[in-house]
């Protein structure tokens, strides 16, 4: 058998990034498209339904991934394969059984759920994603497996064949069929009269109310198709390739310990990690379920001065009275497709911290410790620096090109989408530190933190959201200082535990530095092109998103903010490094 394929930390965070990447531009594809086909409140549905399965959905698989990908690295570096081997075995089993409980809780509460959020139609959705959770699991069991190989192409690959499968079945199965319904419902509407899903309708207002969840559901049904496949996958490069370890390796290894006492250490790892997500996900869906309510609150006691707020958009969508609420958290749920973006892609290279700062923890190599933990936070920065301050600096012109059918949202989503810019380096910082906090055995910090941080967002939610005034804007101020709390207590933590001298001016402020003249620059330009010479609204943010990149990259070549180690994610890297070097541009 050949050796089996390792990468480095930011190797290994390089291959899923860029796999993560192509995800984040199909799911672009997706949701965006998705979004303008059946507007802004059927996207509430969508969402409703993602709200309750994601946190069901981590809840499931809390702490087993970290565990087995923990377990793997570190009984490799001990030299006990065997044991290594049996992890693997023993996790499917254990993740079998948890997927199929996650899958019968999430479709038993769809009912019940939708009632309590006031928008019960929901359930279709919920019912048509709980099957992922059982397919997620399954997946999840190969990918930490894999992870603790510091092997990230299985995951990656999975992701992108999950991600290409839910938008052509997704989006091509939810435009076949919305499109039909609305043609039946203009067939054999009288006077604008017909039933569409046993609902009598007097208008095509009310025709598209009844058929949104319907058309959400179809769209949904594509993620769980995508789930399916990208299992599929992994389980045919696991019949293909086996366990990844060469015959001496085996040969030469202790003999494996019992599945009882393996159990047990996965169990061990994963129980403070589960308990964290728990508390995490359960305030989530407490979260989602306050914005709901709290939403539903204000209309109910400040009706007249959301309808005044926002009445240009409400008039130009023809949204009736009753799915005011909706519409308002659907262009929430617009924004955090933007949001999440820049932490999605930064969250592999926590995936890819596990393995390589645990190996490095259990060897004791103070320097592999130091150059994990800064490169992790340093790329993480200038990653996601440019990013939010370029979504603050440029909210309007972003969300205008991006939904452009659905333009009349802007002035709702716009004042959101600038405040999450402003705090997406913590968003996206969040969870790698996390994953950092679990390679050196203190699962029990990011508890504390999520406990408290999740406790003040909803208190926040509950106070800010309820007023007619704020209503669904007070959401990125609650969530925003939820996570610069959870942020300092993990970060300090991390640095006391670790005993790491972070260089803050490295990690921290070269990447602002570059950060702050992009956004200044692509403001500029998006104000000359679009205000002064009345450029095309959409060209110009084009413009202004390219000339904001360039200076940022020139700015931060200038300020010497990228270190050869950060290079070693990126294919020619070294020989990258060898240029910047010689030119005196490598940190």
């Amino acid at each position: 058998m050949a050796e089996r394929k390792k990468q480095t930390l930011l190797t290994g965070a390089g291959a899923l990034a860029i796999a993560t990447v192509l995800v984040k531009i199909i799911g672009a594809l997706y949701k965006i498209p998705l979004t303008n086909l059946i507007t802004v409140e059927g996207y509430a549905y969508f969402q409703g339904a993602y709200a309750v399965y994601t946190p069901l959905y981590a809840i499931s698989m809390a702490g087993l991934p970290v565990a087995v990908s923990k377990l793997v690295s570190q009984n490799i570096e001990l030299g006990r394969i065997k044991d290594a081997q049996r992890i693997f075995t023993v996790a499917r089993k254990l993740f079998f059984l948890v997927g199929l409980a996650g899958s019968a809780i999430l479709a038993a509460i769809a009912v019940p759920y939708s009632r309590l959020v006031h928008s019960p139609e929901n359930y279709i959705s919920i019912l048509a994603i709980a099957p992922c959770i059982m397919f997620c699991c399954q997946m999840s069991s190969f990918r930490g497996y894999y992870e603790g190989l510091k092997n990230m192409t299985p995951t990656g690959v999975s992701q992108v064949i999950e991600a290409v499968i839910k938008l052509v079945f997704g989006l091509a199965g939810t435009y076949f069929f919305f499109n039909r319904w609305l043609s039946n419902y203009h067939k054999n509407a009288v006077n604008g009269v017909a039933t569409v899903f046993g609902v009598e309708v007097k208008n095509e207002a009310e025709a598209l109310a009844a058929m949104y969840p319907y058309a959400a559901a179809v769209a949904i049904l594509g993620v769980t198709l995508g789930s399916l496949f990208g299992l599929l996958y992994l389980f045919v490069h696991y019949k293909r390739h086996g366990f990844g370890f060469t015959r001496t390796e085996l040969v030469n290894s202790p003999p494996a310990q019992s599945d009882k006492k393996l159990r047990s250490q996965i169990i061990k790892i994963a129980a403070p990690v589960a308990l964290s997500s728990i508390i995490l996900n359960i305030s989530n869906i407490i979260d989602d379920t306050t914005i709901r309510t709290r939403l539903a609150y204000a209309m109910e006691h400040g009706a007249d001065v959301i309808k005044q707020m926002y009445a240009t958009t409400f008039e130009a969508t023809h949204t009736l009275d009753a799915g005011i609420a909706d519409y308002l958290y659907g262009a929430h749920a617009s924004v955090l497709n933007l949001k999440n973006l820049i932490p999605t892609i930064t969250l592999t290279l926590g995936i890819s911290a596990i393995p390589a700062l645990s190996s490095a923890w259990t060897a004791k190599n103070k320097k592999e410790i130091r150059v994990s933990i800064e490169s992790v936070i340093r790329v993480t920065m200038m990653i996601a620096l440019p990013a939010g301050l370029g979504f603050a600096a440029l909210s309007s012109p972003i969300l205008d090109l991006l939904y452009h059918s659905q333009r009349d949202m802007i002035p709702i989503a716009a004042p959101m989408l600038t405040v999450y810019g402003f705090g997406i380096f913590l968003f996206a910082v969040a969870s790698p530190i996390t994953n950092m906090l679990q390679a050196v055995g203190r699962t029990d910090i990011p508890l504390k933190s999520v406990a408290i941080g999740s406790a003040l967002k909803i208190f926040l939610n509950f106070i800010l959201i309820g007023r007619p005034g704020i209503n669904i804007h007070g959401a990125p101020y609650s969530t925003t200082i939820c996570y610069i709390v959870m942020v300092a207590i993990n970060l300090t933590s991390l640095i006391r535990i670790t005993k790491v001298k972070i260089n803050y001016v490295s990690v921290f402020v070269k990447p602002l530095v570059a950060a702050a003249a992009c956004g200044v620059t692509a403001w500029s330009v998006n104000f000359i092109l679009a205000q002064k010479l009345a450029l095309s609204g959409r060209l110009s943010a084009i413009a202004a998103i390219a000339m904001g990149g360039c200076v940022y990259g020139v700015i931060l070549l200038l300020v010497k903010g990228i270190a050869k180690d950060d290079l070693d994610m990126i294919p020619k890297g070294e020989k990258i490094a060898k240029i910047l070097a010689k030119f005196g541009l490598l940190g």
